[in-house]
Formats: C-alpha cells, sequence, structure tokens
C-alpha cells in the first residue's frame, strides 16, 4: 500500500476525530514496544498505525478500549516518593526571602488595618 488516505481507513473508524485518537495510541503502543502487524519497511509509526487500520488487521476495538483506559488511568503519588516543592528550610538564600515577604505581608496587613480605622473614623464624624 503506497499511501494511506482517510478513506481507506474510514470503513473500520467512526470519525476522522476517532481515527486520530486511534492512530494516536496505536503511535504509542508501538513506541512502547508493539510489535506491528504489517511491514514497517522505511515508514514512519504514524504512517504504519494507520496502514494497520487501513488493512483491518488492527482490532479497532480493543484499541478503541486501550484509548478510553489511557485517559481513565490516573497517576497517583506514592508516600515513598519525593515531592518535587523546594524546602525552604534546605537553602539559606529561600529562608531568608520568605522571612522578608511575610514581613512585607504583615506591614500591609498593618497598614489595611490603620487604613479601615480611618475610614471608620471619617464616616463616623
Amino acid at each position: 500500500m503506497a499511501r494511506i488516505t482517510n478513506s481507506d481507513t474510514l470503513p473500520f473508524v467512526e470519525s476522522r476525530y476517532e481515527l486520530g485518537m486511534l492512530a494516536s495510541q496505536r503511535v504509542r503502543d508501538l513506541n512502547g514496544g508493539a510489535e506491528p502487524v504489517v511491514d514497517k519497511e522505511d515508514d514512519k509509526l504514524t504512517v504504519v498505525a494507520l496502514r494497520e487500520m487501513a488493512t483491518g488487521k488492527l482490532d479497532v476495538s480493543k484499541l478503541r478500549h486501550e484509548f478510553i483506559q489511557s485517559y481513565k488511568d490516573t497517576p497517583v503519588v506514592s508516600d515513598s516518593e519525593e515531592s518535587l516543592e523546594i524546602g525552604v528550610e534546605e537553602d539559606p538564600q529561600l529562608r531568608e526571602i520568605d522571612a522578608e515577604l511575610e514581613n512585607a505581608l504583615v506591614e500591609d496587613d498593618a497598614m489595611s488595618a490603620e487604613e479601615e480605622e480611618e475610614v471608620e473614623e471619617e464616616s463616623a464624624e
């Protein structure tokens, strides 16, 4: 098969949108080590995936199920994995910056409280 067109693969899928999704899933499978069901020749994996679908040798319903499952699986962070967050305690410069920011926030809060008191006094007069 020299060239694959959408019309070659559409009898096996419901729409062009689904064709794109399923082809991308098949490319991920091929990248992960799955064996192609057609000769790979010198084609890129996207072309191989489309050729597989166009020949009808690929189980599209199984591929559709894999695609759906890939979006249902959510990564779970185990307790043993380290957090990517940088600890402030580890770096003295970060600790100093954090203290400066904290002081600035406290000063802003104090100024806001003073401004509120002034507004209340003015409204009372």
